[in-house]
């Protein structure tokens, strides 16, 4: 298996950084743990990453770790990138895990610059990130009607505002007000390796098709390229349309990380 590019590289290390924001992190040699006893049924709060196992005896020694880290949690969840060995995959499909893909999208030249301005506030107040809560339980609404399952419950959309909150300074929460309303919100990262990263954007499904997601994009960028970046990460579902939104403003495709869980684990 060939090593990736040095971009795909640094802009998987800055994902995987964006997820450890907030949580406990432990480096090990063959992974690095996130975990987050506070709020254990959050996912990405709550997993490994940075997995670099080749050998059998490596990934036996990397799912003995595993299980021992997350002892009493009710899910084990797997971040892999392209610098995973494809036997650790084929391993966690063996042993019944469900992958979710994600198309890792980077924008190396100027966003598309939006047409028109907006109404832009980095969360700070409590109130700012209560309207954030209500926004993201809303957006758990929409996935569960669309995924055809159950909502998450309030309080994990209670437990991912506060991870988000305790990812400041280095992360920038915004939210987007219109017609007196906080509509939507987006956040940036401007990374420590040179490639930033743009994520969680939703927008009230009233107040779509306004440009409202262009703009909270384009000011993204400008925060993280500002604060150092170069190269901005965004992330999406293969199976959804943000993905084309961001071509157009400029992303083009670099990789395809997957997680893969298991819950309830036995």
């Amino acid at each position: 298996m060939s090593a990736p590019s040095g971009l795909v590289r640094r802009a998987c290390e800055t994902y995987e950084a964006y997820h450890a924001l907030g949580n406990e992190c432990i480096d090990a040699p063959l992974l690095r743990i996130v975990r987050n006893r506070e709020a254990p049924n959050v996912y990405d709060a709550n997993h490994v990453s940075c997995l670099r196992a080749r050998s059998p005896g490596e990934i036996e020694e990397t799912l003995v770790q595993v299980e021992r880290a997350f002892e009493g949690f009710e899910h084990r969840s797997f971040h892999c990138d392209p610098g995973t060995a494809p036997d650790l995959e084929a391993r966690l499909c063996l042993e019944g895990y469900r992958a979710d893909a994600t198309l890792q999208m980077i924008l190396e030249d100027d966003v598309l610059a939006a047409d028109r301005e907006l109404d832009v506030r980095l969360a700070t107040l409590d109130a700012d990130w209560a309207a954030v809560a209500r926004l993201t339980r809303l957006d758990h609404d929409e996935q569960a009607r669309i995924q055809q399952r159950e909502p998450y419950s309030e309080s994990l959309a209670t437990d991912m505002t506060r991870l988000r909150r305790a990812r400041a300074p280095a992360l920038h929460f915004w939210l987007a007000r219109e017609e007196g309303a906080d509509c939507a919100f987006f956040s940036s990262l401007p990374g420590e390796n040179g490639v930033g990263m743009v994520e969680d954007l939703f927008t009230h499904p009233d107040f779509r098709r306004r440009g409202i997601a262009t703009a909270l994009i384009s000011h993204a960028v400008a925060d993280a390229r500002e604060r150092g970046a170069g190269p901005i990460l965004i992330g999406a579902r293969p199976d959804d349309t943000p993905k084309d939104l961001y071509a157009r403003l400029g992303f083009r495709p670099l990789c395809v990380t997957r997680n893969y869980l298991k819950t309830p684990v036995s």
